[in-house]
């Protein structure tokens, strides 16, 4: 019957979607294969602007600005925002790349433990001497698929006069009642300052990355940004599948809500077969094993039976937190899904992780 894929990105199946596919084909044949600029020179054709406009759009922000990945957004952001007289808050548990961004930046740097407001607001306290302050959290946190409390963090940043910025790269798409990510889920897409995300999961899964917010800001950034300055611009193919996949989300929400649906069957089996399934509602679903050597094993022998997941284990994860995470996509069938809980509870058997 073939592999089944259960760890990829590609929460709505749009990458090896017939209309997405085209839309690479006819950008690459009108456009060329690649711009060999970055886009101040000569790397800025009509469709960038119009992908620039239309994740605007999608997100309702007033401009944004494209990279190369959201590693280099995130790498570009901090930098060109933040001066020594200011302060940026960061959750223990943020992606590499808003850890890097952070480190590039002079700013004054706070740490707060994994989504506990009380530590948050502790810091913002502290943080009151600086000029501005700006708390820094993943929407969507891609090792435990948990949630940031955005609600609360608002409130606090309206209490301390602080800014906010969110990295959506395991959100935008699929999150919220049309996809538009944790902001929309929690309702807070008017205190939501900057967003960050991704070309190269949901939307097309081929590469790309963005920042959106406040049209100052995006023009700051493409005076200051140096991944944006310094990369080459996006090649057409990229382009062109990405703008038709946000089309094809702000046309119909259908794909998005079909997600919510799947992940619940999947999380439900599981949990119903015996296993710790981190996480709340979201696509991403690890499956707690504890030990690295197990996780490896299980994930070997899924395979042997058609299924494809990986292991994760220190330093990716905190020792004893070794987990296999499975990640459900738009494109797994019921079938698909039960499938895969079959192989998961026969392997767990058979390797002692399930009685």
């Amino acid at each position: 019957a073939g592999i089944l894929n259960f760890c990829a990105n590609n929460y709505l199946g749009l990458s090896s979607h017939p209309q997405v596919i085209c839309a690479a084909v006819r950008a690459l044949e009108e456009f060329g294969a690649g711009l060999s600029s970055v886009r101040f020179i000569c790397g800025t054709q009509s469709i960038h602007k119009e992908l620039e406009e239309k994740i605007a759009r999608f997100h309702q922000r007033e401009d944004a600005i494209l990279y190369a990945s959201c590693f280099d957004a995130n790498a570009g952001i901090f930098e060109a925002l933040l001066t020594p007289e200011d302060a940026v808050l960061s959750d223990e548990l943020n992606h590499a790349s808003i850890i890097d961004g952070i480190r590039l930046c002079k700013a004054n740097k706070y740490r707060y433990k994994h989504m506990d407001m009380q530590d948050l607001e502790a810091k913002l306290q502290d943080a009151q001497k600086h000029r501005l302050r700006l708390v820094a959290t993943d929407g969507a946190f891609s090792m435990d698929g948990d949630i940031a409390p955005l609600r609360e963090i608002c409130q606090l940043a309206q209490k301390y006069d602080a800014l906010v910025f969110i990295d959506e790269c395991h959100a935008t798409g699929f999150l919220g009642p049309n996809g538009r990510g944790t902001d929309e889920l929690l309702g807070v897409m008017d205190k939501v300052t900057i967003i960050n995300s991704t070309l190269g999961k949901a939307l097309g899964g081929a590469a790309g990355g963005y920042t959106t917010g406040p049209k100052p800001l995006i023009d700051l950034l493409r005076q200051r940004s140096r991944p944006y300055l310094f990369s080459n611009s996006l090649p057409p193919a990229v382009v062109g599948c990405a703008s038709k996949a946000l089309d094809l989300l702000m046309e119909s929400n259908a794909i998005a809500q079909s997600m919510a649906a799947k992940t619940q069957r999947f999380r439900s089996k599981m949990t119903a077969a015996g296993f710790t399934i981190s996480g709340k509602d979201h696509p991403i679903c690890p499956v707690m094993l504890g030990d690295a050597r197990l996780a490896a094993v299980m994930a070997e022998d899924m395979l042997s039976r058609g299924i494809y997941v990986i292991g994760f284990s220190y330093p990716v994860v905190p020792k004893g937190k070794a987990r296999i995470r499975v990640q459900i996509s738009a494109v797994h069938s019921d079938e698909d899904i039960d499938r895969c809980v079959e192989a998961f509870t026969e392997v767990g058997r058979k390797h002692g992780a399930l009685p």
